[in-house]
């Protein structure tokens, strides 16, 4: 009946999804375990008409033009700027830590001291991961390092992860640098932007092939099995390609246990105020179980006497019971991957792609440039489904 089967209906599956029904003409079974499409950037408006990000917040940016435009074929745009800012000791101050920050957190004549050390040693508009420069022989910059790391990257990484920033690869810290500059973008590539009539709305274009079959509220389980070499659906083995896009350890059964994650509780409040905050989020390393604050109307601005909040309390991911958000990067749990991925490469017709797949952090732009990539490899590749 199917050509191709995909388990997952967020970017990585949609998007293949999307490419092989329009590009191959082939017949695609789309099956998610959720009740919507679009994986952790579904949107949808509260009781107040604020448009909501369910899973957090998802703001888009790329340098890469061959996404730009393929998104673009599903979706009109916001031109969107995000802006971040971050409570550090009782003072509201643009992160990541730029050179406005340091010249609002310390006095005049220490943050030129500081400002002129950064400059001499690097360039103006680049980023130092906070760890590299704690190892800097400069007393000046191993000071700021100190500070950063102590007011700002410390306590936050230990809420979001429950590890110590030295016992994470050093991929996930390098995302907390310190921007030698002054520009309070919290991203500077060169599209940026938030789809006008809101992430969901992409995902339902994406999908809207008759060529695409969509089985929500179905997990992989409730209709197939994998069995040594072969993959079967519906109790018939099934010889097509098989897209995998969740988590490996739960295709295979946790059989050399199980992969960990963090995961986020979401607690959204509507408040009786027109505007709640200074910026679409304000971070709170210190003092403060939840990690960070996000206002909705600044990133889709809408007229309303209310506003909608998200406050993201960080916990550890029970199966069955939260979202797997964010994979746990230590070499214990990639040795535990590799394992599974093995498992994957056993099977001719199975291919795991996507964040929980290949239990890597990816950015909503790197997804789509994979998927994208995946499709010109399997063509290439001529698979017979």
């Amino acid at each position: 009946m199917f050509d191709i089967i995909i388990i997952g209906a967020g970017f990585a599956g949609s998007v293949l999804a999307e490419r092989f029904a329009t590009q191959q003409n082939k017949s695609v079974l789309l099956i998610e375990r959720r009740q919507h499409i679009g994986g952790n950037c579904y949107d949808e408006r509260d009781e107040n008409g604020i448009l909501i990000h369910k899973y957090g917040p998802h703001l888009f940016h790329t340098d890469d033009e061959n996404v730009w435009k393929y998104l673009s074929k599903f979706t009109d745009w916001d031109v969107y700027h995000h802006h971040v800012q971050a409570m550090i000791d009782g003072q509201i101050v643009p992160i990541p830590f730029n050179l406005n920050t340091l010249h609002k957190l310390f006095p005049p004549p220490l943050a030129d001291k500081l400002e002129a050390a950064l400059l001499n040693r690097y360039d103006y508009n680049t980023k130092v991961p906070i760890l590299k420069l704690k190892q800097s022989t400069d007393n000046d910059l191993r000071y700021l390092a100190d500070y950063v790391y102590e007011k700002i990257f410390l306590h936050y990484t230990e809420k979001q992860w429950n590890l110590s920033p030295e016992n994470i690869e050093g991929a996930v810290t390098a995302r907390v640098p310190i921007f030698v500059g002054r520009d309070n973008r919290y991203f500077n590539d060169r599209f940026q932007a938030v789809p006008s009539k809101g992430y969901t709305e992409i995902f339902k274009k994406l999908l809207s092939n008759k060529n695409i079959k969509l089985m929500l509220n179905t997990k992989f389980s409730d209709v197939m099995r994998v069995d040594g070499d072969k993959i079967y659906f519906l109790d018939q083995v099934f010889n097509g390609l098989v897209i995998y896009t969740g988590q490996l350890d739960d295709l295979f059964n946790e059989k050399f246990g199980s992969l960990p994650y963090r995961s986020v509780d979401m607690k959204f409040e509507t408040l009786n105020v027109e505007n709640y905050q200074q910026a679409a989020t304000v971070n709170y390393p210190n003092n403060y179980d939840f990690t960070r604050i996000t206002e909705f109307k600044k990133i889709h601005p809408i007229n309303s006497p209310k506003t909608t909040i998200l406050k993201e309390y960080p916990q550890d991911y029970q199966r069955g019971h939260n979202t797997p958000y964010y994979p746990i990067f230590t070499e214990e749990n990639k040795n535990r991957y590799d394992q599974y991925a093995a498992e994957v490469a056993k099977i001719k017709n199975l291919i795991a792609v996507g964040r929980l797949a290949e239990y890597r952090y990816y950015d909503m732009d790197d997804i789509v440039k994979r998927a994208l990539e995946v499709f010109e490899e399997i063509s290439k590749q001529n698979f017979n489904v």
